[in-house]
């Protein structure tokens, strides 16, 4: 939208207060605030959304796998057929053998329901979900035979256990005996301590070589599910589906969406419903934007009479109205994201902050799964937000801009 020189001199003249017009600027003010508010609570939102489904994607098949082969009854014996068979599928990235047992452990009176979890030495080492949320001790003292296993930080906070401490594992699964089944009870040592960052897994995972869970669980040489990582999360099913025909009499093979489903599919409905929710606040500013855009025409009858009368045209004061409230629509725009930008940046000390004030705890981990407020901006998501910001502006100056383009000079000077 081109304007003259004539043209943009009055948008400028329109966008300032006039005598006795500080109620019409007030409104416009309001309106840019509005559109501000609106453009940053949809930002930081769907950021947030996108931050919760991406964290909680990245640590959940960081440490599952994108999908995984069980056994049936929880116990694969001939599974190196499998895992041989599994690695060579076109598509799959790395395929390795798993135990996974809940249980229970206790120290010093303290007992605590667990998720023992055997994996090769190799794969633990070389895990990065794992190696890089070490809080105490090291991963490589993990070793077949050591008695060294690493356990969760609530889990740790919960036993009362720190690096060098003695954890005692329970299995139900022990010896039988003339007098009934003994519970296998085995004492490890810490050897590290780790926070994946998701409140179930730090609270209930002990971490042991798969030979470790192997004897402890009486297993021979059974292992539990082989995980398979893939190239493409979003094509594990296709991927993965000659390997489902040719293991199907043996075991099942569960993909991370079966595993993971509900969360899932209730985060994505949640980030759908909040979007069209706030999307509501936007479309209340570009109201706010219509009405002072109509106070002003309004106001300015008599200039736009005088104005249609020096030669101004109909499309010209069209796109002088226009372009007052589209600055309007722009500079709230402009607001919003770099408000949305500071909070998402200072959003964890915005939590403390709140938490202070009210004294609550607003971010619990046992509730929201995460131990931290997430975060993850998508630029398309953040462009489209712009975009339809843009488009209701642009939409809320017509009806304003047609009625002034539309006013007769003659009814409006006839008694001046």
């Amino acid at each position: 939208m081109i304007l003259s020189s004539y043209e943009r001199m009055i948008a400028r003249r329109y966008l300032l207060p006039g005598k006795g017009e500080g109620f019409i600027f007030l409104v416009a003010g309001i309106s840019l605030v509005a559109v501000m508010l609106g453009v940053a609570a949809l930002i930081i939102v769907m950021s947030v959304m996108n931050g919760f489904r991406a964290e909680l994607f990245d640590k959940v098949v960081g440490l599952n796998g994108h999908a995984v082969i069980q056994g049936y009854g929880g116990r694969l014996d001939d599974w190196r057929p499998i895992l041989d068979q599994a690695r060579r599928t076109p598509g799959v990235v790395d395929a390795s053998a798993l135990i996974e047992q809940p249980l229970m452990a206790t120290n010093e009176g303290r007992v605590e329901a667990i998720l023992l979890r055997g994996m090769p030495r190799e794969d633990i080492l070389s895990s990065p979900t794992l190696n890089s949320n070490v809080l105490a001790g090291s991963l490589s003292a993990l070793q077949p035979g050591s008695d060294n296993v690493a356990i969760g930080s609530r889990l740790a906070e919960l036993l009362g256990l720190h690096v060098g401490s003695t954890i005692t594992i329970i299995s139900p699964q022990g010896r039988t005996t003339p007098f009934g089944t003994v519970p296998r009870i085995v004492d490890y040592r810490v050897a590290a301590i780790f926070e994946i960052g998701l409140y179930d897994f730090d609270q209930a995972f002990v971490l042991m070589p798969i030979e470790e869970a192997q004897s402890f669980l009486m297993l021979g040489d059974a292992v539990g599910m082989i995980e398979v990582t893939t190239t493409n999360a979003d094509r594990v099913d296709e991927i993965l589906a000659p390997l489902t025909a040719s293991v199907g009499s043996r075991a099942m093979v569960n993909d991370w969406r079966s595993m993971n489903s509900a969360l899932f599919e209730a985060l994505q409905v949640e980030r759908v419903a909040m979007f069209v929710v706030l999307s509501i606040i936007v479309l209340v500013a570009v109201f706010n934007i219509l009405s002072s855009l109509i106070m002003l025409v309004r106001a300015k009858t008599r200039d736009i009479a005088i104005l249609r009368t020096m030669g101004a045209t109909r499309s010209g004061l069209m796109k002088v109205f226009m372009t007052v409230g589209i600055t309007i629509g722009v500079l709230g725009i402009l607001a919003g994201v770099g408000l949305g930008a500071i909070f998402l940046f200072y959003r964890q000390a915005v939590v403390r902050f709140v938490q202070w004030v009210t004294g609550q705890n607003l971010w619990d981990p046992s509730v929201r799964f995460l131990t931290e407020l997430p975060s993850k901006t998508d630029p398309v998501e953040v462009a489209a937000i712009v975009i339809m910001a843009l488009v209701l502006s642009f939409l809320a100056t017509l009806y304003p801009a047609w009625k002034a383009a539309s006013t007769d000079p003659v009814q409006v000077l006839r008694y001046e």
